[in-house]
C-alpha cells in the first residue's frame, strides 16, 4: 500500500512540475500555477504565444535568463522564472488580462504586482533586475535616527530577525519597498545571540511582542492586526501608496497601463506650494474618485510638450489638466481649483462626456443663454488637443489582441 501511495505521489509531483523543455523556466499550467506562485517570493512569468514573432524572439533569452537566475538563487522558495503558453492555457491568460505578447509579469508572494518587467531584453539584465528585487528592503533603525517628515515609513519592532513575524514583515516590505521605507528595531535581545542563529523560547519570553507603526508627516498609525501577509499588506498598502503621485518619463508607461485618465498638476520644479494645495484638494474632495482617475503632479519644464499642446508654456504654471488618453482638457483657471467643488465638477464633466462635447460644439444652449442673455445656438469651436501621454504608453513592439486583431 505504501509503495502505491509513493508511486501516486511521484506521478502527481511529475505532472505538477513537469517542464517540457530543458530550460530552468518552469512551464505553468492550471495544475501548478497557484502552488508555484504561493511558494516563491518572486516569480517572473513570460506570457507568450508560439505564433507571435516577438514571443519567439524572446524565448531563448528567457530560457538563458532562467538558467542564470537558478544558479544565482538555488535555495527553493526564493526566485522562479516561469512561462505560460497562452494558447494552451487560455484560462490563465484571461485570469491575468493578457492582451499582448509577450507580457512579462512579476508576482510577489503569490500576488501580481502592477509593474511589469520593461527592462532590457537580455539574460544579464534580467538577472541584475532580479538581484535588485531580492535585496533586503528593511534597514535597521538605531537610537537617534530620525524619519524625514515628508517620508512614508514603517517601523517594526521585533525580538529578532529570526522570528516568523519579522520574516512576514520583510516579505510585505519587498512588495511595497518602492512606496515606503521600511525599518526594524531589535528589542531587548542580544545581537550576538541572533548572530549565532540561536533563538529559544526562553530568550523570547522576556521581550515585548512585535509591533508595527506607520509614520508620515508626524502622524503615527499603529498596526493592530495579525502578523499574516494578507492582513499586513491590507493595512500598509493604502498608507504607502499615495493618492497623488509624481509622473516621470521613467514611470509614465507603468501609470498609463493602469488605464485611468490623468488629472495632472503641471508645476515649476521649485513650486512646493501648488503641489501641497493639489494634495490637500485630492485628499479633501476627490478621494472617492481614486478608482476612476490617477492624480499626478508633473514637472512643467520637463513635460513642456503637453503644455505646448494645450497652448501653454512654463510661464503659465501652475495649471491643471485632464489627459483622457484621447484628448487633453485644460482646467480654465488654476485659482478656481481652490474653490470647493470646482475640480470635482471638472471630473464629472469628463465622465459625462460634457468636456468632449463642449470642446466640439461650445456650451449647451441653456448655458450659453445664461452667459450672454440670448437664445443663440451653440457655436462650433476648436477641438481639444490630442492626448500626449498616450504616446508614453507601453511599446507597440508587442503583438496585441486589441490592436492587431482589428
Amino acid at each position: 500500500m505504501d509503495h502505491k501511495l509513493l508511486l501516486l505521489f511521484s506521478i502527481f509531483t511529475f505532472v505538477l512540475f513537469y517542464n517540457p523543455t530543458n530550460s530552468n523556466a518552469v512551464q505553468l499550467n492550471t495544475l501548478n500555477i497557484d502552488s508555484i506562485l504561493a511558494t516563491n517570493e518572486l516569480v517572473m512569468v513570460n506570457f507568450y504565444a508560439d505564433w507571435c514573432r516577438f514571443s519567439n524572439l524572446l524565448a531563448p533569452i528567457w530560457d538563458e535568463a532562467a538558467t542564470l537566475i537558478a544558479k544565482s538563487f538555488p535555495i527553493p522558495g526564493k526566485v522562479v522564472l516561469a512561462k505560460v503558453d497562452c494558447d494552451a492555457e487560455g484560462g490563465i491568460a484571461t485570469r491575468y488580462h493578457i492582451t499582448k505578447y509577450p507580457t512579462l509579469k512579476i508576482f510577489r508572494n503569490g500576488q501580481v504586482t502592477k509593474k511589469e518587467y520593461r527592462g532590457q531584453r537580455s539574460a544579464e539584465a534580467m538577472l541584475a533586475f532580479v538581484k535588485k528585487q531580492m535585496e533586503d528592503p528593511v534597514k535597521e533603525f538605531k537610537t537617534g535616527d530620525k524619519i524625514e517628515p515628508a517620508a512614508r515609513a514603517v517601523i517594526g519592532v521585533f525580538a529578532s530577525r529570526l522570528t516568523p513575524e519579522y520574516d512576514t514583515y520583510r516579505k510585505a516590505a519587498t512588495s511595497l519597498k518602492d512606496d515606503c521605507s521600511f525599518y526594524f528595531k531589535v528589542e531587548a535581545l542580544d545581537h550576538n545571540l541572533e548572530a549565532k542563529g540561536v533563538l529559544t523560547e526562553a530568550a523570547l519570553s522576556d521581550v515585548p511582542p512585535p509591533s508595527i507603526e506607520f509614520v508620515s508627516n508626524n502622524e503615527h498609525i499603529p498596526y493592530s492586526g495579525d502578523f499574516t501577509m494578507s492582513a499586513m499588506t491590507q493595512f500598509l498598502q493604502p498608507l504607502c501608496i499615495p493618492l497623488v503621485r509624481e509622473i516621470t518619463f521613467e514611470n509614465a508607461e507603468e501609470l498609463s497601463e493602469e488605464g485611468l485618465p490623468f488629472l495632472i498638476l503641471f508645476h515649476r520644479p521649485s513650486d512646493s506650494k501648488s503641489k501641497q494645495e493639489f494634495s490637500n484638494l485630492v485628499n479633501r474632495e476627490l478621494r472617492e474618485e481614486k478608482q476612476n482617475v490617477n492624480f499626478l503632479t508633473a514637472d512643467g519644464e520637463k513635460f513642456s510638450h503637453p503644455l505646448h499642446h494645450l497652448g501653454k508654456s512654463d510661464k503659465d504654471l501652475p495649471l491643471l489638466a485632464i489627459d483622457s488618453f484621447r484628448h487633453m482638457y485644460l482646467f480654465p483657471k488654476y485659482e478656481d481649483s481652490l474653490v470647493p467643488g470646482k475640480v470635482l465638477q471638472f471630473l464629472k464633466d469628463l465622465y459625462s462626456g460634457k468636456l468632449h462635447r463642449e470642446f466640439h460644439y461650445g456650451p449647451d444652449a441653456t448655458q450659453q443663454a445664461a452667459i450672454d442673455g440670448s437664445n443663440s445656438q451653440p457655436v462650433i469651436i476648436t477641438a481639444p488637443p490630442e492626448s500626449t501621454f498616450k504616446k508614453l504608453a507601453p511599446s507597440r513592439n508587442r503583438y496585441t489582441l486589441l490592436r492587431d486583431e482589428l
